[in-house]
């Protein structure tokens, strides 16, 4: 077998699983999703050539392989703990760290930062760019702005004011079936369901694919075509004539963005208040 370690995290993930006998507990104590930890320690499974635990209705159970590199792991944990404590001078007052999808990042945060940054101007804020959810990004960061399906996104996260998906474009004057459609792959619903509800006559299927709702926005407003995309990224740009609505047409999105913040950060609860003001919640 090779020498080289699997990544640190997975052994975390293996040690909270063993700990609560139980992916959700452990996915709730490490703030990942429940999938991010099972995937975690099937890879880790796959990696050491071995089976770790043992599925059941009620938990988990800790094969021999799987009790024989308990505490070991737990020991190597502690002994990392105990050594960074020599260097821990308490919180990092002034610092804060706010993980988010690129998409908020670019159209949702970005327009409003200063504001944020005027009215604490001795904070340092680092922005980290996400697509889908980061194990990593979600380690360290103080805030987190998840996209995804309230099903993975984990259980201390709440979704940001419900929003719709909505099709987009740059102010036009020509028939628009004569424009390309943009789609955001990876999501549940695209342009059929759009069209279900929608008399608007568009081209047959879409053309250009891209990875995000900021992406697909960015395009739009660029005149690259029409998009679907979410109307919480797209009513800023609506109301300053950026973009423009082709149709009342709205459609519910399985997919949405949640709030997730560490609350042993006062600059967390901060940021998280002015967001929420900015935006609003689900209630």
């Amino acid at each position: 077998m090779s020498r080289h370690l699997p990544p640190l995290n997975w052994f975390r993930v293996f040690e909270a699983a063993a700990r609560h006998q139980k992916f959700t507990a452990a996915a709730d104590e490490l703030g990942m999703t429940q999938s991010a930890v099972s995937q975690q320690i099937r890879a880790l499974e796959e990696r050491l050539a071995t089976q770790l635990f043992l599925r059941q209705p009620r938990g988990l159970l800790l094969t021999d392989a799987g009790r024989k590199l308990l505490p070991k792991v737990s020991s190597s944990i502690e002994n990392l703990k105990n050594a960074i404590d020599m260097f821990d001078i308490g919180p990092r007052i002034g610092n804060l760290t706010v993980a988010a999808s690129v998409s908020i990042a670019q159209w949702v945060i970005a327009p409003h930062l200063a504001e944020f940054s005027t009215a604490h101007p001795h904070l340092k804020t680092r922005i980290l760019g996400t697509i889908w959810a980061d194990d990593f990004k979600s380690s360290i960061a103080d805030v987190e702005v998840r996209f995804g399906a309230a099903s993975n996104v984990g259980h201390n996260a709440k979704r940001l004011i419900p929003d719709a998906l909505i099709a987009v474009s740059a102010p036009r004057n020509d028939p628009w079936n004569t424009y390309p459609l943009i789609e955001a792959v990876g999501t549940t619903e695209g342009w059929k369901d759009w069209r279900v509800q929608s008399e608007t006559v568009l081209s047959a299927e879409p053309t250009i694919f891209v990875d995000s709702y900021g992406v697909a926005l960015s395009m739009a407003v660029n005149g690259v075509g029409i998009a679907l995309v979410s109307s919480l990224l797209a009513k800023p740009l609506i109301a300053k004539g950026q973009l423009i609505q082709i149709d009342p047409a709205a459609i519910s999105s399985s997919e949405g963005y949640f709030l997730a913040l560490r609350k042993d950060n006062p600059h967390a609860c901060d940021f998280a208040e002015w967001l929420v003001g900015k935006m609003g919640t689900s209630t």
